[in-house]
């Protein structure tokens, strides 16, 4: 089985004050999810739904057949108590956060996420995006009624369409890889701002 070497750390950006991001990693799992919803509501959103994956590591599958049921259930339970936290303190309504997981299985590598944080493979230099964008600019670079570069400037570019956010039914995408992606590649998750100058 493969194992990750590691490192993370995390910034507040230009724009922002606080942080609302928090992750997990060790030798098998990576986790990234990025809060929204005001600094208080969107930490607490992102910390709930990494709570939920990583906080108990003894359950994990050990095979690529059995991630999608626990991811799926893992990530319930942290949508459940999201929406438990907005029902508490209706404020908090808009809270929730993105969630992007590299899993290393049975000498493959899995990837669940939601959202707009991202996972990547680094290969001879070249950053390649391995997961796509749950936003209104990505719909409308989908259905070339945007180019990649308008949609970089684009004024809506952070509006997500897929969220886990207590409320909204919960859209999860999964992605495989063969065993021979992960001899040659470094697979990272991280999350991207490109921000108008």
């Amino acid at each position: 089985m493969t194992s990750f070497r590691h490192a993370a750390t995390s910034h507040v950006g230009v724009i922002r004050t606080g942080n609302e991001d928090s992750g997990y990693a060790d030798a098998r799992m990576l986790v990234v999810a990025d809060g929204m919803g005001g600094h208080a509501a969107g930490e607490l959103a992102s910390a709930a739904v990494v709570a939920a994956v990583c906080a108990d590591v003894s359950d994990r599958p050990t095979s690529v057949a059995d991630f999608e049921r626990w991811v799926r259930n893992k990530l319930d339970s942290a949508h459940s108590r999201i929406g438990d936290l907005v029902a508490e303190q209706p404020d908090r309504r808009g809270m929730g956060t993105t969630f992007t997981m590299l899993g290393s299985l049975e000498n493959s590598l899995v990837i669940a996420h939601v959202g707009d944080s991202r996972a990547y493979r680094l290969r001879e230099g070249k950053l390649t995006q391995l997961t796509k964008d749950h936003t209104y600019v990505q719909a409308l670079v989908d259905s070339g009624k945007l180019d990649p570069a308008q949609a970089m400037l684009h004024p809506r570019r952070n509006l997500l369409l897929r969220t886990i956010d207590g409320i909204h039914e919960l859209e999860l995408d999964e992605i495989g890889r063969a065993p021979s992606e992960l001899q040659s590649h470094l697979n990272l998750v991280c999350r991207l701002l490109l921000e108008k100058k």
